[in-house]
């Protein structure tokens, strides 16, 4: 025996063998045998392994707090009862955030304010409205700084602010900029002395507005057509903004396109109805279609010069028809050849459904421009749907300042300061209501430029007109550079 256990110990297999079948024996003996099981441990305590909890149930898992420790005592008994209370409150807002849905987590807050009144005893063991907010950035990944630039951003509006004094000023000289600027609205041509207006800068109330510069634009509008449509007040947007991406050089790149649009001077015109230019290098097109009324216009008899013409007050004019899938950007007004005279000597005749207008509530001309102005938003809005790339904006009107008359009746503007008005809007609301019901509740934007230009009475064109009638002041269209910069200005912050 001495010499067969001292050639085991030479021979390590064997050894293991044999501890191998010595173990099975022992397992096998602690299953099968009450007297054994009552000395050791239970098999599956020592035998079983933690089980794996999946990433998506650890969260539920720290939600119910508790569990086999809180068992182990009373004391631990009433420490769980508070933390599944908490547990319980945290999974209602959990329920109901994961949804990235704004209306949800709005919903969500409402509910915890109820919890809260109806708790306020238990007010430090519940979780804050805030906390859920914030959960909800994280369960979606946001980053809460750039949450909170986007809402900020969202929140800012551009109607409220005051004028500024920026020696900076104007963006561009009313000397240099011939190429794109009418003589007629161009004040430094004319024998006005007073260039003050020139200098004032717009300042939003609740946010900084950026700087403007022709890169930039360019940048942001490549490949891209920028469309305005209107009367007159239109026309000086129009030409401010080319004025604005050139800074009033003369640039001979610059391409005519207005033959892409139908905009040629035709036979015995004065002018083409409206202009467009493009810029090769970002493919930029900036164009202006006249359209002072927003109405479709069709004269009645094509043969006779002199025939009335049906204004479709609920049709939009066949040019935005026939070119609207054109644009990227598109700046809508009308407003002030909406008066008696201004039908009566285009020979206007209202027309609504294809037929002429029964209606006395139409007939007048504010019922007419009702219609108009809440039948050509609706269209535009109908077509943001197939043209989902397209962002519509409709401009509120821009304010006259006659005094002590009209046009043809002595109306003035002389004033050349101006603090004369105040220099800061603080109001809520448009001042331009027409405009602010009409887009309520669509995708088309209200450029709402009425009360700041309000404000700017001195900076009309007044008695220094080059065209002007004499006695007569243009208290009406602006001088150039002036507050149609500050439209355009508004409308790029909003791109």
């Amino acid at each position: 025996m001495k010499a067969i256990f001292y050639g085991l110990r030479n021979n390590h297999v064997y050894l293991v063998l044999i501890t191998l079948v010595c173990g099975t024996v022992v397992l096998w003996a602690w299953e099968k045998t009450p007297f054994l099981t009552t000395i050791l441990p239970p098999q599956d305590h020592v035998m079983r392994l933690s089980p794996v909890i999946p990433d998506d149930k650890i969260e539920e898992k720290q939600v119910s707090v508790g569990g086999d420790i809180s068992e182990q005592s009373e004391k631990d008994d009433k420490i769980k009862e508070k933390q599944v209370s908490v547990g319980e409150n945290i999974s209602d807002h959990l329920e109901k955030e994961i949804s990235p849905s704004t209306k949800e987590v709005s919903d969500v807050e409402q509910v915890s304010k109820q919890k809260n009144s109806s708790k306020q005893g238990e007010k430090k063991n519940l979780v804050a409205p805030s906390s859920s907010v914030r959960t909800d950035s994280s369960v979606r990944g946001e980053d809460n700084n750039n949450l909170m630039s986007h809402v900020e951003k969202q929140a800012c509006s551009y109607a409220k602010g005051k004028w500024v004094t920026d020696d900076s000023r104007p963006l561009y000289s009313g000397f240099g900029c011939k190429q794109w600027l009418s003589s007629m609205w161009s004040c430094r041509l004319t024998q006005r002395q007073d260039f003050q207006y020139e200098k004032l800068r717009w300042q939003p109330k609740d946010c900084k507005m950026e700087d403007f510069t022709g890169s930039k634009f360019l940048s942001r509008m490549k490949d891209k057509t920028l469309a305005f449509v209107g009367d007159s007040l239109g026309r000086q947007q129009f030409q401010s903004v080319m004025c604005m991406v050139t800074g009033g050089e003369q640039r001979t790149d610059v391409l005519n396109v207005g033959e892409e649009y139908g905009l040629v001077k035709g036979r015995g015109a004065i002018r083409p109805g409206g202009w467009a230019y493009r810029f090769p290098n970002t493919n930029t097109t900036v164009l202006y279609y006249w359209s002072a009324s927003l109405c479709d216009l069709v004269p009645l008899d094509i043969t006779n010069l002199s025939t009335d013409v049906a204004m479709h007050l609920d049709r939009p004019p066949a040019f935005l028809r026939h070119y609207l899938h054109k644009f990227d950007v598109l700046v809508l007004n009308t407003g002030h050849h909406w008066n008696r005279g201004k039908l009566n000597a285009n020979r206007w005749v209202m027309y609504v459904g294809g037929v002429p207008n029964t209606d006395r509530k139409i007939a007048g001309i504010p019922g007419a421009r009702n219609l108009t102005v809440h039948s050509i938003i609706k269209w535009v809005n109908s077509q943001l749907l197939r043209y989902p790339g397209l962002k519509a904006f409709y401009r509120s009107i821009s304010p006259r300042h006659f005094f002590n008359g009209d046009w043809d009746t002595g109306g003035t503007c002389e004033n050349t300061s101006a603090n004369a008005a105040g220099m800061e809007v603080l109001q809520e609301e448009s001042s331009d209501d027409l405009a602010a019901r009409a887009v309520k509740g669509t995708s088309v934007k209200l450029l709402d430029i009425t009360a700041l230009s309000q404000l700017r009475d001195e900076g009309h064109i007044s008695r220094y007109s080059i065209k002007a009638t004499p006695g007569a002041q243009d208290c009406l269209h602006w001088c150039l550079p002036g507050v149609p910069d500050t439209w355009n200005e508004i409308l790029f912050a909003q791109l």
